[in-house]
């Protein structure tokens, strides 16, 4: 049986001598709770590297992709795998779409707004209220050009409801696929550039698409010139959102190939605004003046054949 002197506490010398003498000894280490545990330094990255990662948001992919992974776990055919890309609360879209309207130089749209939660709710509506918009907006200015004429007789033109239907929802989705397709491959030929997904690059495209709203309503003004510096206004703030976002993922591309790309992408949102400004409210206004000047000759030619 031990006795009590076997039981005495005794205190041994410093960590180091006893290691030094014995090393092949396992020491166990306990830190005081209240103390802060100290980190060892990481390798230094490079500072265009970490500018990489601010813009594009590298260091949050794996997070990303785990969260995605989980939410859409559902099979594809279920009800509940179109349901998460649906789940999103007013203020993301809010903050979404001021976003979109207030683009900051250097800040990326896509890791300050989407990257955590991508949604189809904001694009779908921006792109089915722009198509009224346009709509409605089209028939109201060819009814003001036309007003104060006795022969005038307005026919709702429903028509251009499918229409531009069709070239919004279009562009919306068939842009987003193409660039996402050139991403994919440009990524498989040079390993440097972080690729979107395609559902992060149908969100910037349908938020952009939100400026486009209010520029249609007043798009009914019936002054050329309004309505072209209304299109010029809207074409910078959206493109310029498209411009600082994709940019980050092809510059460090061939030089060429990167700025091909972008200005392929700006040119693309620029035939869109011109081409919806020009049919949907230019067209009206050019029949209206063929109709006016085709007037005075049918006159003069019957007072001729008479």
């Amino acid at each position: 049986m031990a006795t009590v002197d076997d039981l005495q506490f005794e205190e041994f010398g410093d960590t180091t001598t006893s290691l030094a003498a014995n090393p092949d000894a396992t020491t166990i280490s306990i830190e005081d709770p209240g103390e802060t545990p100290k980190h060892k330094p990481g390798p230094l990255r490079g500072l265009g590297r970490e500018e990489d990662d601010e813009l594009l948001g590298n260091d949050d992919s794996d997070k990303t992709e785990l969260l995605a992974g989980q939410k859409k776990s559902s099979p594809f055919w279920t009800f509940e795998y179109y349901q998460t890309f649906f789940d999103v609360d007013t203020h993301q879209v809010f903050d979404r779409i001021k976003g979109s309207l207030l683009p900051i130089p250097g800040k990326n749209f896509v890791r300050l707004y989407i990257r955590s939660n991508p949604d189809l709710y904001g694009p779908f509506w921006i792109c089915a209220t722009l198509v009224f918009a346009i709509a409605i907006s089209g028939n109201l200015s060819n009814f003001l050009i036309h007003l104060g004429e006795k022969t005038y007789h307005y026919v709702p033109e429903f028509r251009k409801v499918s229409i531009a239907a069709t070239i919004i929802y279009a562009y919306a989705w068939l842009v987003p696929l193409a660039l996402w397709g050139f991403l994919v491959w440009r990524n498989s030929k040079v390993m440097n550039i972080v690729s979107y997904s395609f559902l992060e690059i149908v969100c910037v495209y349908g938020y952009s698409l939100f400026i486009y709203i209010p520029t249609a309503i007043l798009w009914i003004i019936p002054q050329k010139a309004v309505r072209w510096v209304l299109v010029m206004i809207a074409l910078a703030i959206s493109g310029s959102v498209l411009a600082m976002t994709f940019w980050p993922a092809v510059r460090e591309d061939n030089r060429r190939i990167a700025l091909a790309t972008i200005v392929t992408i700006v040119l693309l949102h620029m035939l869109l605004s011109v081409g919806c400004l020009a049919y949907f409210f230019d067209a009206p206004e050019m029949d209206h003046l063929l109709t006016s000047t085709a007037a005075p000759n049918q006159t003069v030619v019957a007072a001729k054949s008479s």
